[in-house]
């Protein structure tokens, strides 16, 4: 098993969704089979946003939040800067926790928590880019 890489969300506002995690997070549209369907990746990670339809309940969903590893812990600052200043809703400030990990919480346009996360037995795997200002 090579972990988990991929999330698959049902968002009532697809293409602000789209645009969020494209024009913000800075992720790339993989593979679009049909309007109501996008697949994003980062090059590491695969996330699926589906149109909700009236039969889902959004008040169903069971996620707690879903994350973005850093490389750095200074890039965590970095991203809450970019995304406060592009207005994005921000649940809770950067902070370090006992384990060493710094991280803040941030919701996109269909209230998923996201965490912008350094983590220390992880992070040195990946190469993360400071957000574009």
């Amino acid at each position: 098993m090579m972990g988990l890489r991929h999330v698959a969300l049902f968002v009532a506002d697809l293409e602000a969704c789209v645009a969020f995690y494209c024009d913000l997070v800075g992720m790339t549209i993989e593979w679009q089979p049909d309007a109501d369907n996008y697949y994003l990746t980062s090059g590491f990670d695969n996330l699926a946003l589906h149109r909700a339809k009236a039969e889902v309940s959004m008040s169903g969903q069971r996620l707690d939040h879903i994350g973005f590893i850093l490389a750095k812990p200074e890039q965590v600052d970095a991203w809450y800067q970019y995304l406060d200043a592009q207005k994005v809703v921000i649940k809770a400030a950067p902070r370090t926790h006992r384990d060493g990990a710094r991280s803040f919480y941030c919701v996109d346009p269909a209230m998923n928590v996201i965490q912008f996360i350094y983590h220390p037995p992880i992070s040195g795997a990946f190469c993360s880019e400071v957000p574009r200002s």
